[in-house]
């Protein structure tokens, strides 16, 4: 990184921009070289799996539009932040390089053809020669041009890369064809280089290029698009108050002080002030909490919380950068600055390979010129070239730059058939050593919906009693505790009665009349502090059942024949979030794989050691905000540990990014499904442990890749430096070698008959 300057660190500006163009991490590594010669630029951070790149820069010494343009110098694009824009313009990206890689397969094709037909000696040598020659060069200077130009931009920037290791490579081959040529005219030996296969080297090499491109983005491009149908994009229109009316205008043109009309069931656009109206609100977008809160007249409430019941006109009172989505926006930015960084295997050799392979290059042209005048007093200038060439061409890291993205292909194909999507390839190379897993509670752990859990009755009443009173006044509501209590209502088969003259008690309880009585439903407090009701009968079971963590209401009925009597106790039900089905047994798998399971939520403490107790998690923290839980993760790294963390909301979305491998619950936010490397496509909690199953087993399967890539170059390259390697056996090699890759990547489909998607995700 650039040295900083602590007096200078207020003044920085970030700037985050969305990067089209990227395929493997020699790009990464190209990117941030660029930015770490760029006057101004203090902190660079590149993510090859979010294909964006994270900038603190100075504004006096650097523009946000001159940092764009040095990245687009070098041959790369810059996408549109708009998301579905961006989706946009990286599936016409990709539809652009198929045409180039059809382009460039098919004169790679007529060039192989020509090169045998040569050698066959079934068609003229000047004509396959002339074939050939035009074939290198089309493709060179036509669809394999841009390669010649992110070259041209690296080298003028001192950087040393896969794109100019190619292009010399390439140009050598091409320019030996050429001096062939001329040898061939002017009867010099010396010169006399084998043209058709020279120029069907240059041909081949950008050909194979342009293909292992196509195969990186063609990764990055599925899982977008794959992620892109999870996601439910939100409103971008909100009712403001014009006089005696609501209009819909841009939430991007509401300002502070505006008054926004919301309707039942409708995501809230904006942060504010009730004015009107009383309604349950589900703000667990804030708190995790699945239980809504009942807001009226001056209680505040969050843009993205959901509107249940009735509605609402809200006062705008932050807008812009203020408010509560902005807030969680600037929290994932910091969390991915601050993520520790993941070193690839590919990176760890990526300083020495590519001068490394240039030094053999010129050592063998070396040995076989200068050298080779100094023993024998005569210089092998042919012998040299093919040294330099087969160095050059052997040591061409296409096998390489693909171990990591076909790798990646393969474990996302078997992370697919269990309703699992791996969006980075960063994940790979980093699950294998995480040891703890910190989940989110409500909607993870949870099902992220209340049920009746307990109903308990009285001496001189029945449970079915108690349910059936209770389902006939809440019937009319519509808070989740209602649904709750209505849904237990249908598992016992009791079909309440109507209610009349109902009425709610904001935040406390709901009223109505059943039959003749009067019955309450509400809180412990409501019936005895205020109403009179005797609750003594069912004291212990009420705090039994409030030290579990559960939400307790209290059924009380007063007789039409006594309205002016105390409510009498018909009994209680206690609401829960219940865990998962399979919670218990993903913590336990996650402990006898040696991996510590930690609870994070916003719920209150007791609820949060309830669940733990039940799941066997020791480790809890409660009463978090979604910037308490990415520095909760954030603290466990310190440890010197990889950290994953489980979560499905807004709020969990910091902490998503800031762990060495965020996993999303499927059902979750569109924005905790982008924050994430791993999306879960259903709410099948033990896919957690196939996540990091697969993982550890692609992992494994890239070590195999660059063993094999390296197998090649390692050898290949100073056996050509004898010069006995000619340049087409030194691309056949290269061919070979991409092929060993592709087949351990691929080769297993062939023995194993796919098996049906069994472990979709649901339930």
């Amino acid at each position: 990184m650039c040295k900083q300057t602590r007096e200078r660190e207020p003044e920085l500006d970030r700037l985050q921009i969305k990067v089209g163009g990227m395929a493997c991490s020699f790009c990464t590594a190209t990117i941030r070289k660029v930015y770490e010669r760029t006057p101004g630029v203090h902190e660079a951070h590149v993510s090859l799996a979010h294909e964006e790149v994270l900038l603190r820069f100075d504004p006096d010494e650097v523009s946000a539009d001159e940092l764009r343009e040095a990245l687009r110098r070098v041959g790369y694009t810059v996408r549109d932040a708009d998301k579905v824009k961006a989706f946009e313009e990286q599936q016409a990206e990709l539809t652009a390089e198929r045409r180039r890689l059809i382009v460039a397969g098919a004169l790679a094709g007529a060039a192989l053809f020509f090169m045998v037909a040569m050698w066959a000696e079934i068609m003229a040598p000047w004509i396959c020669r002339l074939a050939t020659f035009s074939i290198a060069a089309a493709l060179q200077f036509g669809p394999g041009f841009y390669i010649l130009e992110k070259a041209f931009y690296s080298v003028r920037r001192r950087i040393l890369n896969q794109h100019v290791l190619l292009e010399i490579a390439a140009l050598a081959a091409f320019a030996g064809g050429i001096l062939g040529f001329f040898g061939e005219l002017s009867e010099i030996t010396a010169l006399q280089f084998p043209i058709g296969e020279f120029f069907a080297v240059a041909t081949f090499l950008v050909a194979y290029h342009i293909l292992s491109e196509y195969v990186s983005l063609l990764v990055r491009v599925r899982a977008s698009l794959s992620v892109r149908k999870l996601l439910s994009l939100q409103p971008d229109t909100a009712r403001v108050k014009r006089g005696e009316r609501f209009v819909e205008i841009p939430v991007a043109d509401i300002q502070r002080g505006m008054r926004v009309q919301v309707r039942p069931g409708e995501r809230i656009p904006v942060d504010g002030t009730v004015v009107d109206g009383r309604s349950s609100v589900d703000e667990s977008v804030v708190t995790g909490e699945s239980i809504a809160v009942w807001k009226s007249a001056g209680d505040e409430v969050v843009g993205g919380s959901v509107n249940q019941a009735g509605g609402l006109t809200v006062e705008v009172t932050r807008v812009g950068e203020e408010s509560f989505l902005h807030q969680v926006a600037r929290r994932i930015d910091e969390a991915r600055a601050m993520k520790p960084g993941i070193l690839q295997l590919v990176d760890a050799v990526l300083v020495y390979y590519v001068p490394a392979v240039l030094g053999f290059a010129v050592l063998g042209f070396l040995l076989w010129s200068a050298g080779a005048w100094a023993v024998a007093g005569q210089p092998e200038l042919a012998r040299g070239v093919y040294a330099a060439l087969g160095a050059l061409v052997l040591g061409y890291p296409c096998a390489l730059g693909m171990a990591t993205p076909l790798a990646m292909i393969r474990g996302g194909g078997m992370a697919a058939e269990k309703g699992i999507l791996i969006r980075a390839g960063e994940a790979f190379e980093v699950i294998k050593d995480i040891r703890r897993v910190v989940l989110d509670k409500t909607g993870t752990l949870t099902e992220g919906k209340p049920e009746a859990t307990d109903v308990m009755a009285v001496e001189n009443s029945d449970e079915e009693q108690v349910v059936a009173c209770a389902a006939a006044v809440e019937a009319v509501s519509e808070h989740p505790l209602a649904a709750a209590v209505l849904a237990e209502a249908a598992r016992r088969r009791i079909s309440p009665s109507s209610a009349t003259d109902f009425e709610s008690l904001t935040g406390r309880g709901v009223r109505g009349r059943v039959g003749e009585d009067t019955v309450i439903v509400g809180k412990p407090e409501l019936l005895e502090i205020e109403l009179g009701c005797d609750l003594t009968p069912v004291r212990r079971a009420l705090e039994r059942l409030q030290e579990a963590g559960k939400t307790v209401v209290v059924v009380g009925r007063r007789p039409a024949t006594a309205p002016h009597t105390a409510y009498q106790l018909l009994g209680l039900i206690a609401v829960a979030d219940p865990p998962k089905a399979d919670a218990r047994e993903t913590v336990a798998r996650l402990q006898a794989a040696g991996i510590e399971p930690v609870m994070v939520t916003g719920d209150n403490e007791g609820t949060a050691r309830a669940v733990a107790r039940q799941l066997g998690i020791e480790r809890v923290q409660a009463r978090m905000l979604p910037g308490d839980k990415s520095e909760q993760v954030r603290e466990l790294q310190r440890d010197g540990v990889r950290v994953a963390f489980v979560g499905d909301g807004i709020n969990d979305a910091p902490a998503l990014t800031q762990a060495d491998v965020g996993i999303a619950m499927g059902a979750g936010t569109d924005i905790a499904i982008e924050a994430a490397d791993v999306v879960l496509t259903g709410d099948r909690l033990s896919a957690i442990m196939d996540t990091l199953e697969i993982g550890v087993r692609s992992y494994r399967k890239t070590v195999q890749n660059l063993w094999l890539a390296f197998v090649f170059n390692g050898v290949g390259v100073p056996a050509a430096t004898t010069g006995l390697v000619h340049p087409v056996w030194a691309m056949a090699a290269m061919v070979a070698s991409v092929s060993a890759v592709l087949l351990n990547s691929f080769g297993w489909r062939i023995v194993r008959k796919p098996s049906p998607a069994s472990g979709s995700g649901s339930r």
